[in-house]
Parts: structure tokens; sequence; C-alpha cells
């Protein structure tokens, strides 16, 4: 019997347990891997593994290195500090955090030779050159491109912070067109994402695959008169997307509907509580199904204004079965029809007008919701996900 090819993935955040979007694309790469090579990983983590992602690990990979990050203050002057240095040094945030590990991987990698290499994330890019020396063939997967992240979120904020993000957008680029030229592959979440990959690196050699979730069975829930809003809530773009819903569209949508709930999944809720605050709001924390949370809602609302990729969030509400109401860029990258798979809103008058006749009319909701469904079981599961990488060659 042949062998199986070897394969290794670098990540710099452990994926399991699975929640939230980075997390979710890295564990699909690790279940398509596993089946079809012998897997070896290694990955980055803050606190220890649990138990419970040690199991999934050993199940999964033939030996998994954990490499412990330095120590790293989370209270907002030190993060102020350290961005501080950051734009002194001109280094976008989190490549710095994830680089000067060469040793460690080294000692793991002596004597091992693989057919592929997967690098997750452009933090770790830095790391592909160590080894393109141990692996046939290097795959960088992109989440989303960091300059273009940065020069978002530098649109949709003031003074300090703004000028921080322009000068890390200005890094990102200089530090894009030196290394996406480097692997073998790239895979982006989208063409949106492939054009803007190739206008960095015209050399680089790009694969579109998606953003995908797993497998979920229609949800038989009760709908309740809500609103949903799911993802991590330390996350820029996501507070951004909260504060502007909140005071914008909120006010609005309680005076024509005093009995509608507004609830908001996902872990790290305490930045966002201090600033989003109502009788009708409702914060429920990290949860273990986000999909059979949004599966409890009318709608699903994703007013994202900032932020690169594609957005996990709208998957998880088309396999909910909820209907989506959205910003243009939130739905960037995703085939998302106006008024077939979703609805469109352009300004806070908008996303007032569109959860307010959907709220007013369940046959639409009905209607929008199958069709989202329908997309997300024929194009956005993860087994669709891997039909791609095997078109990839992977």
């Amino acid at each position: 019997m042949r062998a199986k090819p070897r394969a290794l993935i670098l990540c710099p955040e452990n994926p399991y347990p699975v929640r939230g979007g980075g997390p979710t694309r890295t564990a699909g790469l690790v279940e398509y891997l596993s089946a079809r090579y012998e897997l070896d990983a290694i990955v980055f983590h803050e606190a220890a593994p649990s138990a419970d992602s040690q199991q999934h690990w050993s199940a999964r990979a033939h030996a998994v290195e954990f490499v412990r990050l330095r120590p790293h203050a989370r209270h907002a002057a030190a993060r102020l500090w350290r961005n501080f240095v950051r734009a002194v040094r001109g280094v976008p945030p989190l490549v710095d955090r994830f680089s000067g590990y060469e040793s460690f991987l080294q000692a793991f990698l002596r004597g091992r030779a693989y057919d592929l290499a997967v690098v997750e994330h452009f933090w770790c890019s830095g790391y592909v050159p160590l080894l393109r020396e141990r692996a046939s063939r290097v795959v960088l997967d992109l989440h989303n491109l960091e300059s273009v992240w940065h020069e978002r979120c530098a649109q949709v904020t003031r003074g300090l912070l703004a000028w921080f993000h322009r000068r890390f957008a200005r890094c990102a680029v200089k530090l894009e067109q030196q290394r996406l030229s480097e692997p073998s592959l790239i895979l982006v979440t989208s063409p949106v994402e492939e054009a803007l990959v190739r206008q960095r690196a015209s050399g680089a050699s790009t694969f579109v695959y998606p953003n995908t979730i797993p497998y979920y069975a229609p949800y038989d829930e009760n709908r309740f008169h809500r609103i949903a809003f799911s993802g991590n809530l330390e996350y820029y773009p996501n507070i951004d997307a909260v504060c502007f819903f909140y005071k914008n569209v909120w006010p609005a949508l309680v005076r024509r509907w005093p009995r509608l709930e507004w609830v908001l999944i996902g872990k790290n809720p305490g930045g966002v509580q201090a600033i989003v605050r109502g009788e009708r709001i409702r914060f429920t924390g990290a949860v273990v199904d986000a999909v059979r949370e949004l599966a409890r809602a009318a709608i699903a609302v994703v007013p994202i204004r900032a932020g690169s990729g594609t957005r996990i969030k709208i998957l998880e509400a088309w396999a909910a079965g909820t209907p989506v109401v959205t910003t243009p860029l939130g739905a960037e990258g995703l085939p998302l029809q106006h008024g077939i798979h979703g609805w469109l809103a352009r300004s806070p008058a908008e996303f007032v007008e569109a959860v307010s006749f959907l709220l007013a009319c369940p046959t639409r909701r009905e209607a929008l919701a199958r069709a989202g469904r329908a997309l997300y079981e024929q194009s956005f599961t993860w087994e669709a996900g891997w039909c791609k990488l095997e078109m990839a060659g992977i």
C-alpha cells in the first residue's frame, strides 16, 4: 500500500474548539488535510491547550507542537504603547506578535520533510522561506488582506486610531509586496481578494478557496421577535458594526417596533456592553452553536463597515435559515443577490426600512431564508470547499 503523503500546517491560533471565523476556516483545512495526508501541526497559543483541544488534534495529526507565545498585556495602555512601537518600526500588528520563533520551528522540523506545508494567515508568512527548505510546496492561506483591513478601519475611525491604521496599511502594503510572491500558491477567500493580491504581487499564484462552515441540518426553532448579530465582540470591525447600528439604526427600530429584541451573539462582549445598553438588548457571551442562536431570530443584521475577506457570520445565518440584512461591504466577495439571498442596506435609513419591511412580511423573510439556505448547501459547506481544494491540487 502506498504511504500517505506528508503535510504540515502552521497555525497562529488554535482552531479547537471551533468558534469564530478564523478557527472555522483553519479547522476546515485541518479536516481536509488529515483525511489525505499524514499531518503534522505547529500551533501558537497564549493559554495552555485544553484537554478537549488536545483530543481534537490527537485524532487528526500525527505530531503537534504547541508553541507558547510571549506574554502579551491586553489593557489599553499596553496596546497603545505596542502600536506606537510598531508604527515607529513600520511593522503591522500581529506580524511582530508571531515573529522570532524560528528556533522552535527548526527544532520541530529537524529530520522531517513534507510534500505540502500550509501557513495560516499573513501574520505567519515570514516563515514561508524556512518551510520551503522542508516542503516541496508551500501554500499561504490568506484569511484577509492586512493592508485593506487597515485601510478600511482608518475610514471609520478618527484621530490617533485612524492615524495608526493608515500607517499600518502602508506598512502592510510594503510587506505584502515582498512576501506574496514567495509561496507556491496563495488561497484567497473570493475573487475580490484575488484581484487585490495580484495588485500587490503580480507574480503571485492564487486560487479562490471560499470561507466555508460545517454542514448544519435545518433547525426547527421557534422564531422570536428579534434581530441578531453574531461575532467576536473584541474584533474591531464587529465593534464598529455594533456601535454604528446602536447609534444610527436601533433607536428608529425601537420606535417602530417597541417589543423588538436585539441579541448579540459572541465572545468577549465586555467592551461593547459598556457602550451598547438597553432594556431590549441582550448579550449571550460565547456560545457552543451560533447557528442555533441565529435560527431563533427573525433577521440577522450585519452592518459591517470595515475589514476584508468574507463574512462567516452571513454563512452562519444562511445555514440557520435566517434572512440577512447587510451592507455592501458585509456582502463583499459573496454571491449575495439583493432581494434574493439577502437585503443590502447602504445607509442607516435603508437599514431601518429593510428590517421593518422584513419584520412585517413573513413570506418575504421565508423566501430569503430558503434562497440563502440553498446557496449555503450548494457552495459554502466544508464539503463544498474541499472540492475547491481538490481542484487546486492540494
